[in-house]
């Protein structure tokens, strides 16, 4: 009886340590399927983190390369500064550099860079830099030059920098900035404040033309209607013949105005385009100045020299007359005693030189290239409008050629043109 009770108690405590073993396995199946739930939801989270990080650090590389573009499509520099320490670095550096370029090596001091400038403009930048570090500015720009080294030359740069980073105290700890060459921008507004002074002066050249050409025209008008007037008065051949002269040489004055506004018109207009043709030279210069010898002054010859009997060349006439035309009248019209020669060289390389050389007052050496200026005049009391020879440069340029001078105050002029023969 006793054993059965033990033996009854044994399978008691053996079945309630199976059910507390399944109990438990049931548990820790239970723990594990949560945990497995748990790290397959950590997985997805991370995944998601990872994918988000992955997309965050691919659209940072999209903007950096998308800022080394711009920074290479606008040639610039990224740079900062140590405050401190007063030393530059740059980050980034796409300027256009050559030959003509002067390095400064990261980490240098900044007097070191401001070494590097046109000395007129060191100081001014020196003060700027230390204005912006010592924060008595919030901003620096500036436009200096760069010293083109073993040169005397110099390229423009211009710089634009802010405070990037400050103290506790609100001091300046570090900047950034940025540089660039802008030597084709200030070329730019180089020519835009020469095209401006050239638009203002020739406004002014063109209001003394108007005025001067009331004067130019009106006296050799008033000289037709006086001395016509006179004619039914005068009853001698000799006086009548006198005045008709005079007449008929007032007539060619207010002719040569006419052309020589009608011709800057047509210039102006591209209406004047050059007929080539075979020219015989020595008759055509014989020609221009068989009309122009009642213009000779007493005491002044007018003389040719023409290397040989016969010169042909292909050219326009009527451009080549009109230019040896007018460098003759002004000759003639600046020349009181002396010679007025006009001749040419024989052909170089296809090319002939013309020339009307004069022993008149002559030109003065900073006044060559005024004078081929429309409307200007050296001599406002000298009758004429300033178109002559604004004409024959214009002219001798459409046939392929150049016009020159060579004078001196009070030794006489000489004037070339050189065009294609």
């Amino acid at each position: 009886m006793c054993n059965f009770a033990l033996m009854l108690g044994l399978l008691l405590a053996i079945e309630v340590q199976m059910n507390l073993t399944a109990i438990i396995i049931w548990v820790l199946a239970g723990l594990a399927v949560l945990g497995s739930i748990l790290l397959i939801f950590l997985q997805q989270r991370t995944k998601k983190e990872l994918k988000y990080e992955l997309s965050q650090l691919s659209k940072m590389n999209e903007n950096n390369v998308e800022f080394e573009f711009i920074l290479k499509a606008l040639q610039l520099a990224t740079w900062h500064v140590n405050v401190e320490s007063r030393t530059l670095v740059y980050d980034y550096d796409f300027r256009k550099k050559n030959t003509e370029w002067a390095a400064l090596v990261d980490g240098s001091p900044m007097s070191e860079g401001t070494k590097l400038l046109v000395d007129e403009d060191a100081p001014r930048i020196t003060k700027a830099l230390e204005d912006i570090c010592t924060g008595k500015t919030a901003e620096y720009h500036q436009e200096y030059r760069v010293k083109i080294p073993h040169t005397s030359s110099f390229y423009w740069e211009e710089s634009t920098a802010i405070v990037a980073e400050r103290d506790i105290d609100g001091h300046p700890l570090r900047l950034v900035g940025t540089s660039m060459r802008i030597d084709e921008r200030k070329r730019m507004e180089e020519a835009l404040v020469n095209a401006r002074n050239q638009a203002e002066e020739s406004n002014h050249l063109k209001s003394a033309f108007i005025a001067n050409m009331s004067h130019e025209i009106r006296t050799p008008l008033n000289a037709i209607i006086g001395f016509t007037s006179l004619l039914p008065d005068v009853s001698g051949d000799e006086e009548r013949k006198e005045l008709i002269d005079l007449i008929q040489e007032n007539n060619q004055k207010l002719l040569q105005i006419i052309d020589d506004v009608m011709n800057i018109s047509k210039i102006e207009s591209g209406d004047s385009v050059p007929v080539m043709s075979m020219v015989e030279l020595n008759m055509t210069l014989t020609s221009v100045i068989d009309r122009l010898k009642v213009r000779i002054k007493k005491g002044v010859s007018l003389v040719t020299q023409f290397p040989k009997p016969e010169q042909y060349i292909t050219t326009d006439v009527n451009h080549l007359m009109e230019m040896v035309k007018h460098l003759l009248l002004n000759a003639l019209k600046f020349t009181e005693k002396g010679s007025v020669v006009v001749g040419y060289d024989q052909p170089v390389d296809k090319h002939i030189r013309i020339w009307v050389k004069d022993t008149g007052k002559g030109i003065p050496q900073d006044q060559f290239e005024r004078i081929f200026e429309r409307f200007y005049k050296i001599d406002e009391f000298v009758p004429g409008a300033g178109l002559g020879l604004p004409i024959c440069r214009t002219m001798a340029q459409s046939l392929g050629g150049k016009i020159t001078v060579e004078s001196a105050p009070g030794e006489g002029a000489c004037f070339t043109i050189e065009i294609p023969c």
